[in-house]
């Protein structure tokens, strides 16, 4: 497969990954090019960047003092994570070089995307050299270590640094709920916004019921770490119709945290509404996740998309998606 055909579709790629042993689609990464309403997205070849016109602003919301986007760009595939196995990872980790990683936010900003989600800030070195280049959107970050919290802060400088989501629903899980809440009064002592991630809907419900001074989520759309809380597993059906790797997806997970998210005050940020890439099969079904995201969750929220654009502009296919369904009613 080369990287240079124009016409390899998100189809294409996961079948010829299939074919070698793995499907290698990243989240909103596939979705063929089969049908007959295709957009500008899909005529554009994947190593084509958008064009440096100004973009239309993209719906916002707002963060603390912050405006931004809606549609967020996430951080996994720039870490060379996926959650469709090793090939997909090993792919992202070879395209995604430290100039890919910052061409990669450069073309997220001409778009319209005003912030991005970053995993580690001990791997951030594409986010100090994407400043130097000019880049100007806020980051905000996952972190879950108290004692590295000034660490972080110094060496990012984020608006907000987020508790993991998997730490928190472990922390849960285990009755250490409180290093949780330790961890955001240091963040908002460290003078930055501070957050809560969590793939466990109670974890949510639990934090906005006790009044945690928190000022914003972010909300898994499948509980992940089902299998850590006791109990938990026993509860679901006996076959998860979108499981994949070691992983399970319950297809009805989406509805039990977005019901969370509409009733907590704090803007909410969803995450893997792409089911990691596994509502990814065709561009119908890319663009029906992102209706259906934003159709269930507030209009002060957003969502964070892991992007891949190799073979496929994904970029700019997203940020159509959120202009179509992410507008904000008017008052």
């Amino acid at each position: 497969m080369q990287e240079s055909k124009a016409n390899v579709s998100r189809r294409d790629f996961i079948k010829g990954t299939a074919a070698v042993g793995a499907a290698a689609a990243a989240p909103s990464m596939l979705g063929g090019r089969t049908e007959s309403t295709a957009g500008a997205a899909e005529a554009r070849p994947a190593d084509q960047a958008a064009p440096a016109t100004p973009a239309k602003p993209l719906p916002s919301i707002q963060l603390g003092p912050h405006r931004v986007s809606r549609l967020v760009a996430g951080a996994n595939p720039l870490s060379g994570y996926s959650y469709q196995g090793a090939h997909a990872s090993n792919c992202m980790k070879e395209y995604f070089t430290l100039d890919r990683q910052v061409e990669f936010l450069q073309r997220c900003e001409r778009a319209g995307i005003t912030a991005h989600q970053f995993s580690n800030y001990k791997k951030s070195e594409y986010l100090r050299v994407a400043r130097d280049r000019g880049v100007k959107m806020p980051f905000f970050g996952l972190h879950s270590d108290v004692s590295t919290v000034k660490e972080a802060i110094k060496t990012v400088a984020p608006i907000a640094l987020v508790h993991h989501g998997g730490a928190t629903d472990r922390a849960f899980a285990t009755g250490k709920h409180q290093q949780v809440r330790d961890f955001d009064k240091a963040v908002h002592d460290g003078g930055i916004l501070a957050g809560v991630s969590a793939h466990n809907p109670d974890c949510i419900q639990r934090v906005a019921d006790e009044g945690w001074d928190v000022d914003f989520f972010m909300t898994c759309f499948y509980f992940l770490t089902r299998e850590s809380v006791p109990g938990a597993m026993e509860k679901m059906p006996p076959v998860c119709t979108l499981d994949m790797t070691h992983y399970t997806w319950f297809k009805d997970d989406p509805a039990a945290m977005t019901s969370v998210v509409r009733q907590v005050k704090q803007p909410c940020f969803g995450f893997k509404i792409l089911a990691g890439g596994r509502a990814c099969l065709n561009q119908r079904r890319v663009r029906e996740a992102f209706k259906i995201a934003f159709s269930s969750i507030k209009p002060i929220d957003g969502v964070i998309v892991g992007m891949f654009p190799r073979y496929f502009d994904d970029i700019q296919f997203n940020v159509e998606a959120a202009h179509r369904y992410g507008q904000v009613p008017k008052a």
